[in-house]
């Protein structure tokens, strides 16, 4: 066994990661067994699955991780900065293949549809993000963007600013999404305010709003089912 540091094989073949990997495939194997084959190597100290499963519990799990910087990782023990981009790069990887398969023409029936679109993004913000979603006559995202981030009142969430971007778009309707961060996702007085201004202005302007969703720790609120569109 190494004097540097404890690797993969240097465990028993039937424990290790990468050989179970390819005979029972990626599913088989645990969170920590995962980043163990990113990170590659452990130190003097620890194991190369001990520092993974102390960096996880650091991030509580995955929670956190997808939102980690490079400064956040390499400031764990054992942790240098070439770990540190392997696991960035398999975070933003899985990122862009999560963005890549709802974007291509994401259809939204339903508010649990416009719910399953944004809730592995917004369910972990520790602010609100106020997001509108931008839609053909087919019910096609064509469009997503942030309006604004902070607490929801009616003096920041102007129509003007919705609406504009549907405008520029050639929108037919629009569905709005924010998130509480405390994981309840039952509507406030502001909320519903909010929602009943956007919906008369999307009248006037002629585009259509669908739909308000406010989502919370993997459940939502649609609006439009409260009767508030």
């Amino acid at each position: 066994m190494s004097t540097n540091s404890l690797m993969i094989r240097d465990y028993p073949q039937n424990e290790r990661p990468r050989e179970r990997f390819v005979q029972n495939g990626p599913q088989s194997l645990s969170n920590h067994e995962l980043l163990a084959l990113l990170l590659g190597t452990g130190s003097r100290e620890e194991s190369v699955l001990q520092l993974a499963n102390r960096m996880l519990a650091q991030f509580e799990g995955l929670r956190l991780l997808k939102d980690a910087t490079l400064e956040e990782l390499t400031q764990i023990k054992g942790i240098g900065k070439a770990k540190a981009i392997h696991v960035l790069a398999a975070v933003e990887i899985g990122r862009r293949i999560a963005n890549h398969t709802l974007d291509e023409r994401y259809v939204i029936r339903s508010p649990e549809d416009g719910a399953k679109y944004l809730m592995n993004d917004m369910r972990f913000l520790t602010q609100e993000h106020f997001v509108c979603l931008y839609l053909n006559t087919k019910n096609q995202v064509i469009h997503r963007q942030t309006i604004f981030i902070g607490s929801l009142n009616a003096s920041i969430v102007h129509p003007r600013e919705v609406y504009k971007e549907a405008v520029r778009r050639s929108a037919a309707s629009v569905i709005c999404v924010h998130n509480h961060p405390s994981g309840d996702p039952t509507p406030s007085r502001e909320d519903i305010e909010v929602t009943k201004r956007l919906a008369e202005s999307g009248k006037i302007v002629g585009i259509e709003l669908l739909d308000h969703l406010i989502i919370g720790e993997n459940k939502y609120v649609s609006l439009k089912e409260k009767g508030y569109v």
